[in-house]
């Protein structure tokens, strides 16, 4: 996968994230594919984890990016200036979302996003009590560790933001924690760190009857659910429950790096005002990035792939069922957690399928479970291939 010299100046020179990497030696990528140094192809069946859901490289997002860079690259820090790219954007995801969702802000991450959906909540409404849910993650800055459920990441770097309690997910009783001096509620839509966990639509209505009580803000994560992952362009769809901020990122930059919390025009007024500059940011916003994010947003709306992929989906659990020792099969569209007797074995299989050239991936929070989060774009003809891989 990759020569001695090049592993050992990857790991000196570059900050490592864990002791064992996959260390692919990425040449190229396209489609579905990815292409390392020594000619071996690799179906890429998580997609830079639910990253590249329109496929690597898609050539609208490409000429998108080339087009921008004929005009320019950044100019001013977020916010100052009218430039065609984040505006469109902007335009074209109120075009997809319900009324209440209209306003956007962009920026780097959907760490960033997250963090700014909780600023956005406290500032709206005075308050600074903020709710999350049990097997939650929402990223892995301060703020967003702190509303995060998994407590062996979060100890060593204590201590985070006060004032987080966590509800459980399908449990009504525990929306009792939600009071007048919550600021807000913010839970991944369908759950993924800890292995596609998928609401009630009971328990997600309870919720947004609590939050209208109360006056607290519901925010729904779908960094790794939007965008078509689960079926329907937003997962809350599928629930029929609207959010007062949703966040995204991942899929939205067509393989480039953006996030985007979004919300009203009048609840995103107040980050302008007392005080002035809310929340800033120097590159959110960056045109070349919007230009990339718009291209993906009008492939997903001129492509069948979401009408899709509930098939597609229920194909490769078919196939996958198979497999004597899968225990469960937990799936949302085309995201998957596949659970097995222990983490010793998801470890065996993973790396057994990395040899035959089919990439799966970990749960930072669910070892007894891998993931699955191909390509929206995966032809049938693909997944019948990767099942065969699989089952090999």
């Amino acid at each position: 996968m990759t020569d001695h010299h090049r592993e050992i100046d990857f790991k000196k020179y570059q900050g490592q994230t864990n002791l064992f990497p996959y260390l692919i030696d990425v040449d190229f990528a396209e489609g579905i594919y990815i292409h390392d140094k020594s000619g071996k192809k690799y179906m890429d069946m998580i997609a830079g984890v639910a990253v590249s859901s329109i496929g690597h490289r898609n050539p609208q997002v490409i000429e998108a990016i080339k087009a921008q860079l004929d005009k320019h690259l950044h100019v001013m820090v977020y916010g100052e200036y009218i430039q065609d790219a984040p505006l469109e954007l902007a335009k074209n995801l109120a075009s997809v979302l319900p009324e209440k969702l209209n306003c956007s802000y962009f920026v780097n991450s959907g760490t960033e996003a997250n963090e700014a959906a909780l600023k956005l909540a406290k500032r709206f409404t005075g308050r600074y009590e903020l709710i999350s849910c049990k097997g939650s993650y929402h990223g892995n800055t301060h703020g967003s560790m702190s509303v995060s459920w998994n407590e062996i990441k979060k100890t060593p770097f204590r201590p985070l933001i006060p004032g987080v309690n966590f509800i459980e997910l399908n449990n009504i009783q525990s929306l009792d924690l939600i009071t007048e001096q919550t600021a807000g509620v913010i839970i991944e839509t369908i759950q993924g760190d800890a292995g596609v966990r998928v609401p009630t639509k009971e328990f997600l209505t309870a919720l947004r009857k609590k939050c209208d009580e109360t006056g607290a803000l519901l925010i729904f994560d779908e960094v790794q659910v939007g965008l078509g992952r689960t079926g329907k362009m937003f997962a809350f769809e599928h629930f029929g429950v609207v959010p007062d901020i949703i966040t995204l990122g991942k899929a939205l930059g067509g393989g480039m790096p953006i996030g985007a919390f979004i919300s009203s025009t009048e609840k995103m007024k107040c980050l302008a005002d007392n005080p002035m500059l809310g929340h800033i940011t120097t590159f959110g916003g960056h045109p070349v990035i919007c230009a990339a994010a718009n291209a993906c947003i009008q492939v997903l709306k001129s492509e069948n792939w979401i009408h899709d992929c509930e098939m597609k989906g229920a194909l490769l659990e078919s196939i996958l069922s198979k497999h004597a020792e899968i225990i469960e099969i937990r799936r949302a569209g085309l995201m998957f957690a596949i659970q097995l007797k222990s983490a010793e074995r998801v470890q065996e299989i993973v790396e057994g399928c990395l040899e035959k050239g089919l990439i799966g991936f970990w749960f930072l929070s669910c070892p007894d479970s891998f993931r699955l989060s191909p390509p929206l774009s995966i032809t049938v003809e693909e997944i019948e291939m990767a099942g065969r891989l699989f089952l090999g």
